[in-house]
């Protein structure tokens, strides 16, 4: 397991912003429909299929669907954490075909940005404690740039950042990567394109990404992997089934093995 690691020295003053955790995971979008969730979820079961022990957290409290993705009806989720009916230990479900645990959103319960400042950082905090019990967390983050979702995605050693060939997938990856490495210059933020008709077409999609970085940031976010488009996705999100469950050896489910791999290698 590994301890989430403090940017200073411990004592209850160092401000929440000091704090990161070498094994958390963020999953960010800038805009919603790119596949950011299922990659999520699919990344997880590729993690714990190779034996570690995995959390997802789905800190889209108003939007989320990492339950509907996979067919679960959980009986607590972040709801009755932040209504105080539970600690966050105490409303982990496990996914017994995914082979991870899940910390589930409620739809409709209000986005991390109503929530008090307090109440956003003691969530904050909670994870980082509750991160020591797992080898990796994996924070799917709520689609868009508002502060409280770079907030979420602050403890995270890396964010990645899913998008497509579309004009507004590329704009709001832009805004969100501005904002968060204005932030903090220090933040390691990588790019995962999803949909790709072709891996050189992938490329030229984070090329484009990469090259106006260069420019206005004066930065370059590593690519961290390429998804082909593939059918058999959609099939699996229509069944609510795990894609590696249903077709482990489709292109798609290939492509986020690779990069679950490279994940694993350089930790």
């Amino acid at each position: 397991m590994t301890d989430p690691i403090p940017l200073r020295a411990e004592n209850a003053a160092v401000p929440i912003e000091a704090f990161r955790c070498a094994n958390m995971l963020a999953i960010a979008s800038g805009k919603g429909g790119v596949g950011k969730t299922w990659f999520a979820v699919t990344l997880c079961q590729a993690l714990a299929r190779r034996g570690k022990r995995v959390l997802l957290f789905d800190g889209d409290l108003g939007l989320a669907n990492v339950d509907i993705q996979l067919g679960l009806t959980p009986e607590k989720d972040l709801g009755n954490v932040m209504s105080g009916e539970l600690t966050l230990a105490d409303a982990v479900i496990h996914y017994n075909e995914g082979k991870y645990d899940i910390l589930a959103g409620r739809s409709g319960s209000g986005s991390l940005a109503t929530l008090p400042a307090q109440k956003l950082a003691d969530l904050r905090m909670n994870l980082i404690a509750l991160a020591r019990d797992y080898d990796y967390v994996i924070v799917d983050l709520g689609a868009g740039v508002d502060r409280a979702v770079r907030q979420m995605a602050g403890p995270a050693a890396i964010t990645y950042v899913v998008v497509t060939d579309e004009p507004t997938s590329l704009t709001d990856a832009y805004a969100f990567i501005k904002l968060s490495h204005a932030a903090n210059p220090e933040a390691d933020i990588r790019v995962v394109v999803n949909l790709a008709n072709s891996a050189q077409d992938g490329r030229k999609t984070y090329d484009t990404l990469r090259k106006v970085c260069k420019s206005f940031l004066h930065i370059t976010p590593a690519l961290a992997g390429i998804i082909r488009r593939d059918a058999k996705v959609r099939e699996a999100i229509r069944a609510q089934t795990p894609l590696l469950t249903r077709s482990p050896v489709s292109e798609a489910a290939s492509d986020v093995e690779a990069i679950a791999g490279h994940i694993l290698n350089n930790s």
